[in-house]
């Protein structure tokens, strides 16, 4: 090999390996997907779009986004899940010598991307090419209002750009969205499947300025979105006002399982997302390999490098019981 290639980053979501490879019933609350989402059919499309290519051009679907997010089609594109948006904004917007401003602690694929652009990777945003924002932010939470958005772009240094990720935003509070905002700096990465529960369908989108979306569809790979995921994202999209009941569930079981961590001694951090970040008095390592054995799987969080924290998702309330238990018997 010529080139020193970053390791793979660490996710959740791993519970099938999981399964397979100890036996155990896991209960998974190291992916923070929607526990309440709506009812929208997960039918497979009809014959015909099976036995043919996609549209590669994704109209349909690029109308049905921008109508939603008040955009044109010219501002929308598309990715097999919003990993791949981001390695495509990635590719057309760093190189070597260049500089992605990324804080830390937040979602690893922005720095593998930005890596794998032969980009540097700083924690300084004076100079960088790109500043990427997590809203909210993984693995804590935290929600940058649109105000606090809108100032950022106001303050952007000559030729920067912002790399807005707004994966959970529908799950925390899509008011403070930027998705309708049009500058030629902002760039925001958007996700469906999270939000409505289906992450193994892999479908991603972003919004941005028509000659950065015109190159990032040249580089996209050809029929990247499968007719299945394209089918889904289009009856999920006319289902996201119906987010609204899943926040309002989510806020209620957050509440209960902060007062309940509260009472084991720990201190989540605040958050306006479906997931909670919380230091635990021992390594992440050890508490995680203990509640496996409680058939309960969390996130460890050291890859984003706080080994003394876990992330858990917010679930249905007889399983957040369930965390609760594990948790009291596995803490030293």
């Amino acid at each position: 090999m010529t080139t020193q290639i970053p390791k793979k980053t660490k996710h959740g979501g791993t519970v099938r390996w999981h399964k397979k490879h100890s036996g155990i019933d896991l209960l998974d609350f190291s992916a923070s997907i929607n526990p309440f989402p709506p009812a929208v059919s997960l039918t497979p499309p009809d014959e015909d779009a099976i036995a043919s290519y996609p549209d590669d051009q994704y109209e349909e679907l690029k109308e049905a986004i921008a109508l939603h997010f008040r955009r044109t089609p010219e501002e929308v594109t598309v990715g097999n899940g919003s990993v791949e948006v981001i390695y495509t904004f990635c590719a057309a917007t760093l190189s070597p010598g260049r500089g992605a401003a990324i804080i830390p602690p937040t979602f690893g694929e922005y720095e593998m991307g930005a890596r794998l652009a032969g980009a540097e990777v700083t924690t300084d945003p004076v100079e960088a090419a790109v500043r990427f924002l997590c809203n909210p932010n993984n693995p804590d939470g935290t929600l940058t209002s649109r105000d606090e958005v809108r100032a950022l772009l106001d303050d952007l240094p000559s030729g920067q750009r912002l790399f807005v990720d707004e994966a959970f935003i529908e799950l925390a509070d899509p008011a403070e969205s930027v998705s309708d905002i049009r500058h030629p700096a902002l760039f925001v990465s958007r996700s469906i499947t999270k939000s409505f529960a289906v992450p193994g369908l892999r479908f991603g989108f972003g919004l941005g300025d028509p000659d950065l979306i015109a190159e990032l569809e040249t580089r996209r790979l050809p029929w990247t979105v499968n007719a299945w995921a394209e089918a889904f994202a289009l009856r999920a999209l006319r289902h996201l006002d119906d987010l609204d009941e899943s926040r309002r569930m989510i806020r209620v079981e957050r509440a209960w399982l902060a007062r309940a961590l509260q009472g084991l001694g720990l201190a989540p951090l605040p958050s306006t997302a479906n997931y909670l970040l919380i230091p635990v008095p021992c390594l992440a390592s050890d508490l995680t390999a203990a509640m496996l054995e409680h058939g309960i799987l969390v996130r460890d969080c050291t890859s984003f490098g706080l080994p003394h924290a876990i992330r858990v998702a917010v679930r249905r309330p007889d399983e957040n019981r369930r965390l609760m238990e594990a948790l009291s018997a596995c803490l030293p």
